[in-house]
């Protein structure tokens, strides 16, 4: 394997392939290179999965709308933040040309407590079941049954419930918990998973939501939600939306832009998405440091060889391919086995946890191409010394 392996890059550089056989030939320092390097692609992949399922999670409501555009309080940041809205601009955004229809968007969260005595927070929507509010159809289906008091939909994919429980309601045995004083029934289940902030969701009618929380006014929804006509432009329905609403009270934005919003706000001004971007940048300052640490030592083994080859005329290009060629070999080699666990571990967070954790051939090739820049930046220090001494000082 390693004739082999020593045959590809000979044929890939033309030459003897240096860097390798300096690399193979102290294999517990090679081992331990490599080891260095798959750990800091663990810990960058890792990072990345979090803000990448943080973001995934942000978006996984939006995408259940039936909406095109969507009406908040001009101080909304996140789905879950900002005052509400009066109920009048929602009859003021019906007589612009275009919007077909709005329904009003009530929003709260509530606690559900376990027999075991744990919490699941469960953001909580309320809706007019008259209304399309959803788009999804196994939601659609079952709205009939929120025209009856204090019934609600679950989401099947809250986190950290017993599969017990959704048997129990797929089987047709509906199941009661309390919740601000009020006991709701559950018969009905729809899946959108829980996220960063949340454990799971919850769909009551909007009467039933009132109930839940009496300091909140029929008045005054969270968010009004518009579908427009047919080939009517998202964009241009906005701009009219934003002329004529009021600014100080009410945003009108389509759903991508409140999903780019709330990705912007929760990425850069929780503290969740700064630890994640932290986190990233601690992984490639970890390998930084490893990679230079172990190709300043091959430089400082080989010094003496280096000044033969530097006194007989090799120019500096020469040894910073040799330890480009080292760099890159550290790169590749150690990403295989960091890529590996990286998604073995989002497997189990996920099955844990319930984020949606999931390795893209974008971020994979992201972090292969980081960590080779990394390795060559690590090794072109590496050689400083090399480029300011002449070949009698190195013996």
């Amino acid at each position: 394997m390693m004739r082999r392996l020593e045959a590809f890059f000979e044929k890939l550089t033309g030459r003897l392939p240096i860097g390798w056989l300096q690399l193979v030939h102290n294999k517990m320092r090679f081992g331990a290179a490599l080891a260095g390097v798959a750990f800091a692609d663990i810990l960058i992949l890792m990072q990345l999965g979090f803000m990448g399922g943080l973001v995934d999670s942000i978006k996984f409501p939006y995408h259940q709308m039936s909406a095109d555009l969507i009406l908040s309080a001009s101080d909304m940041n996140t789905l879950a933040d900002g005052g509400p809205v009066p109920r009048q601009r929602m009859y003021e955004a019906l007589a612009v040309s275009g919007v077909k229809s709005a329904s009003p968007l009530y929003y709260g969260k509530i606690d559900w407590k376990q027999p075991d005595g744990t919490v699941r927070t469960l953001d909580t929507f309320g809706i007019d079941p008259a209304r399309v509010t959803f788009a999804t159809p196994e939601i659609n289906a079952q709205l009939d049954v929120l025209k009856l008091p204090d019934m609600a939909l679950l989401d099947r994919r809250t986190r950290n419930v017993p599969k017990a429980v959704f048997q129990r309601i797929d089987a047709g045995q509906p199941i009661t918990f309390e919740a601000k004083g009020r006991t709701l029934t559950v018969e009905k289940l729809f899946s959108i998973g829980g996220g960063m902030t949340t454990d799971g969701y919850l769909i009551v009618s909007d009467q039933t939501f009132l109930n839940l929380f009496p300091q909140r006014a029929a008045g005054a929804p969270n968010h009004i939600l518009l579908r427009l006509d047919a080939g009517v432009s998202r964009d241009a329905v906005a701009m009219e939306l934003r002329q004529r609403l009021p600014g100080y009270d009410t945003a009108a934005r389509t759903i991508d832009e409140a999903i780019t919003k709330d990705t912007a706000y929760q990425t850069t001004q929780r503290p969740v998405g700064i630890v994640f971007g932290f986190g990233v940048a601690i992984g490639i300052l970890v390998g930084c440091i490893i990679v230079y640490q172990v190709l300043s030592t091959d430089v400082a083994d080989h010094i003496r060889e280096y000044a033969t080859f530097k006194a007989i005329g090799y120019p500096q290009s020469f040894f910073l391919g040799i330890v480009f060629e080292e760099a890159l070999i550290l790169a590749v080699f150690g990403f295989i086995p960091g890529v590996i666990v990286a998604m073995l571990l989002y497997a189990l967070v996920s099955s844990v946890t319930g984020l949606p954790l999931n390795m893209t051939l974008v971020r994979a090739i992201s972090v292969l191409i980081g960590t080779m820049a990394m390795c060559m930046i690590s090794g072109a220090v590496a050689t400083r010394k090399l480029a300011r001494a002449n070949p009698a000082d190195l013996f």
